[in-house]
């Protein structure tokens, strides 16, 4: 990624998992915790693509996962999120912004769903059975519900914000010119070929007018030159016989 992308991401997670660790861990909610990290990889992952969302994702994770909270395998959910990230960004649009809310809204739906069923997942895999004894299906409804309802809050600020800094105004100030400079390159371009063109085909169309009237000129001045050489030669061969 670029050094504008992986600043602003590095800001993003650790101002969300500060947050979430001190202020949402502590409301006491019932079932999940509010993920407010997940939803800025899901934000990233939507203007980023693929690639930026799978890197955020793995490297949010591994703060997550590095942070004194953390009970859980280094790794566990820095995996999580590189899949989610991943999987966001292939969502991305070619023109690069979606026309309405609510392709990012399903993002965030199934991108809560699914941050739940792996966490879970990989941890049986490790041999933590936590979600099952709190309750895997009261997790992923709760999990949902408050990360769709804190998504309207986060989600259009931290994409504002990452196309903001996508779009640099001096680099569309040259590229606009260059287009610009290009477009007028080609309308010369076009222009000088029309005139050569037209000139082109002016001759060629005067060419045969020319050579006509060439022929006809040129017969006409050699029969004058051949008369006057005869007239010169008559009197001439006059004068002779006149000697």
């Amino acid at each position: 990624m670029r050094l504008s992308r992986t600043v602003l991401a590095t800001l993003l997670a650790i101002v969300a998992l500060v947050l979430q660790v001190t202020v949402l861990a502590r409301l006491q909610l019932p079932g999940a915790v509010p993920d407010l990290l997940l939803l800025t990889v899901l934000a990233l992952a939507l203007v980023y693509g693929h690639v930026g969302g799978a890197l955020t994702g793995f490297f949010a994770g591994l703060l997550a996962d590095l942070a004194p909270p953390a009970d859980h395998a280094v790794g566990r959910y820095a995996l999580v999120l590189c899949v989610i990230g991943y999987a966001a960004g292939l969502t991305k649009p070619e023109t690069g912004q979606h026309r309405s809310a609510t392709v990012p809204m399903l993002v965030v739906a199934c991108g809560a769903a699914s941050s739940t069923l792996l966490y879970a997942g990989v941890g049986a895999l490790v041999g933590d059975t936590a979600a099952r004894d709190v309750g895997l299906s009261s997790l992923l409804f709760t999990a949902t519900i408050y990360d769709l309802l804190l998504a309207p809050f986060t989600v259009p600020l931290i994409m504002g914000l990452a196309r903001k800094l996508e779009s640099d105004p001096l680099a569309g100030e040259s590229s606009s010119g260059s287009a610009a400079g290009g477009e007028a390159a080609v309308a010369w371009l076009g222009s000088g070929t029309g005139l050569r063109m037209r000139g082109r085909s002016r001759s060629r169309s005067r060419a045969p007018r020319r050579s006509r009237y060439g022929r006809a000129g040129g017969s006409a001045s050699r029969s004058t030159l051949l008369s006057r050489s005869a007239r010169g030669r008559a009197g001439r061969i006059k004068g002779v016989k006149r000697l």
